[in-house]
């Protein structure tokens, strides 16, 4: 397992290197860093200072490496925007983030994983009609639609939910959460639904595809011939062999989530990472878009890492073929 590990992250280091690359070739070709931070009235007195501060003036590998440097030592640069560290306007942001997508995938993992399964085994019924026909519209519209619709429906003709912001949020050190308050879970409410209704008929159609297909197999015959009870083979049987392609969508989904929540955190005015990333893209905010774009590597690294994991652990014809080559 440990030599597992150690391959896996010996993989991703070439793929970091390049999205830092990516991430670093943004200072060189998209826009002017100095004309950002010293507006349109300047010398060339100060440009030539302001390039030496920021090591402009340092070719393009040293400057590179230095990136790199400043990168693992927790160093993301200054935003040009805000005048801050970008770094901690990361720690600021994740909070929200994190909470939104974790609320997400849940709302999609426990809706869609029952869903899938129902509309698997009785495929016939009404309910899995409904489901059916509403799974393909949570998979047309876009999201932005979605927020607008749930805004619309919700927070202006109904007024149950509020339209923007996370409300109140509680301070545990340095992280904030809005779970511990009235408002925060309000709140929350709009924005992890928009989020999470793609993921949740994705998983869906997905778990309702394999079931079919697992139901066909031979096995389950010779199941149902032993006299196993319906249910013994539909949980026992069937969904446990739904749940290794199930582990890899959802697993990339959280990625996606946390990487593209930006559609959902402008709709919403969510005061997370992806907002953060709007407003810098607007002015051309370097070092925020740049750090943005490593921090999301790193996270579908590891996520991607984790899902390798839980292979093994759900899936035994893997542990043992894994057995079988290290003999």
């Amino acid at each position: 397992m440990l030599a597992f590990i150690a391959a896996r992250v010996l993989q991703a280091i070439p793929v970091l290197l390049i999205v830092g690359l990516i991430s670093f070739a943004l200072f060189a070709y998209v826009g002017d860093p100095v004309l950002i931070m010293l507006g349109q009235d300047y010398t060339a007195a100060q440009r030539v200072a302001l390039e030496h501060k920021l090591g402009l003036d340092q070719p393009f590998l040293v400057q590179y490496a230095q990136y790199l440097w400043a990168i693992l030592h927790g160093d993301f640069g200054i935003s040009y925007r805000l005048a801050r560290p970008v770094g901690a306007l990361f720690v600021e942001r994740l909070p929200a983030t994190l909470e939104l997508a974790f609320t997400a995938s849940v709302f999609a993992l426990v809706v869609g994983l029952p869903l899938g399964v129902y509309t698997g085994i009785w495929r016939d019924s009404w309910l899995s009609r409904v489901a059916m026909t509403v799974s393909l519209i949570g998979v047309s519209l876009p999201t932005f639609l979605i927020g607008i619709l749930l805004i619309l429906i919700f927070a202006v003709k109904l007024e149950w939910l509020p339209s923007f912001g996370r409300g109140d949020v509680v301070h545990i050190g340095f992280w904030t959460t809005g779970f511990l308050t009235l408002s925060g879970l309000k709140a929350l409410v709009l924005p992890a639904i928009t989020l999470g209704l793609f993921q949740m008929t994705l998983i869906m159609r997905l778990v309702r595809s394999e079931m079919l297909e697992v139901l066909r197999t031979d096995y389950i015959k010779f199941a149902r011939a032993r006299g196993i009870s319906e249910r013994g083979i539909h949980f026992g049987h069937a969904l446990k062999n739904t749940l290794v392609p199930v582990i890899t969508i959802v697993g990339l989904q959280l990625g996606a989530i946390i990487a593209f929540s930006l559609v959902t955190e402008t709709v919403f005015q969510w005061p997370g990472m992806g907002l953060l990333l709007v407003q810098s893209i607007n002015v051309g905010d370097i070092p925020v878009m740049s750090a943005y774009l490593m921090l999301i590597a790193v996270v579908f690294v590891t996520i991607n890492l984790i899902v390798d994991l839980l292979y093994f652990a759900v899936d035994p014809r893997l542990r043992m073929t894994r057995m079988a080559a290290a003999r």
